[in-house]
């Protein structure tokens, strides 16, 4: 067997495949059926490989369905059970979709966020003023704030909700006035802040708290920035943060099946008829860890 067989066969591994060293048709449709690649189920051998070649990013002479070495490296890149390293100034590698949980969850959508959520709301009985995707003054002092927003907003809106800053509850309740109401905050300055200020800020907390964070899958990374972007970064000694320490040692010791559980866990604290949304969020995350594979594009991962 020569080496390049013996890459195949190492790929085979990976797959769960009979170790042959060819790229048969029984790897190929592994391939396929890892990757969620549909395929006519006329599609022959060499359709098939081709198939696979598109996922990987060929285009045009070079989807010949011929796995040569340029094939089989995207193939072992694609496959390998390690991550790139992450750049400085950067916490973690998230997937896109699970950051895209994040703001379907927050706000839904751009459309909806129009129409809903560019002036400031207050979401719940427990938050403080929330703007843009789900940005909550309550949960910040005037500093952040000011770090976070002053570059992207009019002054005079910059000062009005400066104002409301660390006030929660009731306060909060009292502080939405008509005039914070009449802030509005255009879709292209929330999703700017989400990604380029909220982001980084919350991977980092969430990787200080859950140390080996970083090593797991990029949708398990996203899935936990999820979550304590919403709930928060304590650990405290009380039985709502429960399942929240709980998680240290699952994340530390790579346990996606306990992580999973213990997000689904916390949905009894909240009614299932109040907060269905929050009920849907924790099994969306859950999901997102149950199903959680290296298997990934480069340009489906994020560095926050």
């Amino acid at each position: 067997m020569n080496l390049f067989q013996k890459r195949i066969q190492n790929l085979q591994k990976t797959l769960g495949t009979t170790e042959t060293g060819v790229f048969d048709l029984v790897t190929t449709n592994s391939i396929l059926n890892s990757l969620g690649i549909q395929v006519p189920l006329t599609a022959d051998f060499t359709e098939r490989k081709k198939s696979v070649q598109r996922f990987l990013g060929f285009k045009g002479n070079d989807v010949d369905g011929i796995v040569g070495t340029n094939t089989l490296s995207r193939l072992e890149m694609l496959y390998s059970q390690t991550l790139p390293p992450i750049p400085s100034g950067a916490s973690l590698i998230a997937s896109k979709r699970s950051l895209d949980v994040i703001v379907a969850f927050e706000v839904s959508s751009k459309a909806i966020y129009e129409r809903k959520y560019k002036s400031p709301i207050l979401p719940g009985e427990y938050s403080g003023i929330t703007i843009g995707i789900g940005y909550d003054l309550g949960y910040v002092n005037a500093s952040t704030f000011s770090y976070d927003w002053k570059e992207f907003l009019p002054q005079s809106d910059f000062n009005i909700l400066l104002g409301v800053v660390g006030k929660t509850k009731v306060n909060a309740k009292n502080a939405l006035t008509d005039m914070v109401k009449n802030v509005s905050i255009p879709w292209d300055t929330a999703i700017t802040v989400f990604y380029t200020k909220s982001m980084p800020i919350w991977a980092k907390k969430s990787r200080k708290i859950y140390p080996g964070l970083e090593k797991l899958p990029p949708d398990v990374q996203g899935a936990i920035v999820s979550l304590v972007y919403n709930r928060g970064d304590s650990l405290a000694m009380e039985d709502r943060r429960l399942e929240m320490r709980n998680l240290v040692q699952h994340i530390a010791s790579g346990k996606l099946p306990s992580i999973a559980a213990e997000i689904r866990n916390m949905k009894r604290l909240w009614s299932a008829q109040q907060s269905a949304g929050l009920h849907r969020r924790r099994d969306s995350e859950a999901a997102l860890v149950e199903n959680a594979t290296f298997v990934i594009k480069p340009e489906d991962c994020v560095f926050i």
